[in-house]
């Protein structure tokens, strides 16, 4: 904890409302559509849920990390560098597109199994990265540590997906800073966060009540919160005005690039846009598998 607490305080809030996206699925959108599209180092955050015979088939992806964080049911994934699993309830894929790779997600559905729900959160990588080869972080629920600051018993639980709170660090280690946090109140109380100062920050209400630095405004579930970035500012501090209140809190550091996006190609210029669409169009530098590898998981 720092010596001095000061907590950020919101900027900007936006509502996000729900609408479909892949193969069926339904998704709430905040950071990349229309009314917060420029957040760096963050991209896009979706909040979606999956119902039978939906999904995201095989797709390419460069430039970009992107973070798969289950909140209910399970989703399986596959990608062109062999790379196969499943993201249960409470588990996270951290997945570094790099250079190039092709991947599935599919829901899990089955009778009795409840309906996948989850964020997708996609994060710019510094351009030194841009070309790396792909790789990614997979961890179950149990392998996520948690942080209570009110010790195991208290009200609040912070899982600590990456970065660190409370004493407790992820060992989930992205290219380019980011905090990802969940943060759980049982019931109403409040806790104080440390964050890296300058960083940008937003938190994501999935449920209840809950207000930020002094403010006594409400937030209430399904609003991004654009947070300040000040200099002095060294956390945030959060009060759940409900029982069961549930957010995200997400902290990255800005990257000082521009952004050339073109769907799932995010790049810093336009010539290099222009490439990565003639690398997949030729099945080169990073795209060899792009026309000849079709995963088991995108037809069913």
């Amino acid at each position: 904890m720092a010596l001095q607490s000061v907590s950020r305080r919101v900027v900007n809030k936006v509502l996000a409302v729900e609408q479909s996206e892949g193969a069926g699925a339904r998704v709430r959108r905040s950071i990349g559509g229309m009314k917060l599209r420029n957040l760096t180092p963050f991209l896009m955050l979706d909040h979606f849920h999956v119902s039978q015979g939906a999904g995201f088939p095989d797709h390419p992806h460069r430039g970009q990390a992107t973070v798969t964080y289950m909140l209910e049911g399970s989703s399986r994934h596959e990608d062109s560098a062999g790379n196969k699993g499943l993201i249960e309830a409470g588990g996270v894929q951290w997945m570094c597109a790099g250079k190039g790779v092709i991947h599935a997600e599919m829901p899990v559905h089955g009778p009795g199994l409840p309906e996948p729900r989850g964020l997708q959160l996609w994060i710019d990588l510094p351009k030194q990265f841009k070309m790396v080869d792909p790789s990614y972080q997979e961890m179950g629920p149990k392998e996520i540590p948690s942080a209570y600051p009110e010790g195991p018993d208290g009200p609040i639980e912070i899982k600590v997906i990456s970065g660190k709170a409370h004493g407790v660090t992820s060992p989930v280690r992205p290219l380019g800073g980011c905090y990802y946090f969940h943060v759980i109140f049982k019931k109403p109380s409040s806790v104080f966060i440390d964050l890296p100062p300058g960083w940008t920050t937003f938190a994501y209400t999935l449920k209840g009540s809950v207000t930020v630095g002094t403010e006594s405004d409400a937030n209430e579930p399904f609003n991004t919160l654009v947070l300040s970035s000040e200099r002095n500012e060294t956390g945030v501090a959060l009060t759940a005005k409900e029982d069961n209140t549930e957010l995200i809190l997400v902290s990255g550091e800005p990257l000082d690039q521009t952004v050339f996006q073109y769907g799932p190609f995010v790049m810093t210029t336009r010539e290099e846009v222009q490439q990565t669409l003639m690398d997949y169009q030729r099945g080169v530098n990073g795209f060899e598998k792009a026309h000849v590898w079709k995963s088991e998981i995108g037809g069913l």
